[in-house]
């Protein structure tokens, strides 16, 4: 397992694919390839932990050696930042804990988890300059809510109801000086959820990545059910962290880095032009690198209390 000095020493790489352009590994080194053969990026395997292409890629067996040796995983994703595969670095055989995965069907984590989310949102809204009355009204609901999600002992489905009430408070005041229609996940209807959903991906494959160090069965949560092919678990885990990209997309609109001329409409959706991408990831992924050492604590001492057995009180949280 990775630990912390290791893991601040490594990098995230986004190789963004035109037709022609190649990644290939030589000596030991990532080398991307413009179509005329000009070397655009190159950097060491020994401190790569992820890798996103963006593209077509024809994967060979010598660049899945190269993830196994390593240990970083290699995403791929389409041209609208979908991910379609994940390859490489994933850790297998802690058979203890996925044991205690399975066994585990209490809902005092998942509580902990929403309750760190909606503290995250309270605080968020507390930095606002210009406190007016309806504001200060969603901070004193918001603290609420906490109260009543840190004291709930009904069924999940209550729980994921409070938790959507204080989403949708938050994002009522959040985002009230921008054109917005409300969050509305995978509809895209406007261009602010369409920049939301680009970098709730790239911090859900950076939890996945996580912890997937650590051998977890990421599709087992606490806190999401289990359905067919969704990493319940790391839908869980980002909960806290969500914060993260909400808070960049604001300041991204405010500097009209994140504009609608930036997307096109299909069918009523809001998808982000081809030649848009490498700039949204720049400015997205920035709050992810400026805490991934946060984070990545964050999901050790996860998995040490898990793996203890302790109570949820005394599991991480991350705070803004």
């Amino acid at each position: 397992m990775i630990n912390s000095p290791e893991f601040e020493k490594k990098q995230i790489v986004f190789a963004f694919l035109c037709d022609g352009e190649k990644v290939s590994f030589a000596n030991d080194n990532l080398i991307v390839k413009d179509s005329s053969g000009k070397i655009k990026h190159q950097s060491t395997c020994y401190r790569l932990y992820l890798l996103f292409i963006i593209g077509h890629i024809s994967v060979t067996s010598g660049i899945l050696q190269k993830a196994h040796k390593f240990g970083f995983m290699i995403i791929l994703m389409n041209h609208s930042l979908k991910v379609y595969e994940v390859l490489g670095g994933h850790m297998e055989g802690n058979v203890l804990l996925r044991r205690k995965q399975y066994s585990y069907t209490g809902l005092e984590l998942g509580k902990w988890i929403i309750r760190n989310k909606v503290e995250n949102y309270r605080r968020l809204l507390q930095q606002e300059r210009n406190k007016r009355g309806e504001l200060l009204a969603a901070i004193s609901t918001l603290k609420s809510y906490e109260e009543r999600i840190g004291s709930h002992n009904g069924y999940l489905a209550e729980l994921l109801g409070l938790e959507g009430l204080a989403a949708r408070l938050f994002f009522s005041q959040y985002y009230i000086d921008a054109d917005w229609h409300g969050r509305k996940p995978r509809i895209k209807p406007d261009y602010i959820n369409s920049a939301l959903d680009i970098g709730y991906t790239i911090l859900f494959n950076f939890i996945d990545s996580l912890l997937n160090v650590y051998g977890f069965d990421t599709y087992c949560g606490v806190l999401h059910k289990e359905f067919y092919m969704r990493k319940s678990l790391v839908c869980d885990l980002m909960e806290p962290f969500r914060f993260l990209v909400d808070k960049q997309v604001r300041k991204s609109v405010n500097l009209r880095q994140c504009i609608p001329d930036d997307f096109e409409v299909i069918n009523g959706r809001y998808i982000l032009k081809w030649k848009k991408n490498p700039s949204y990831v720049r400015f997205l992924i920035q709050p992810i690198l400026e805490n991934k050492m946060g984070i990545f604590r964050y999901i050790q001492s996860y998995y040490r209390a898990f793996m203890k057995g302790k109570k949820a009180e005394d599991f991480p949280r991350f705070f803004l």
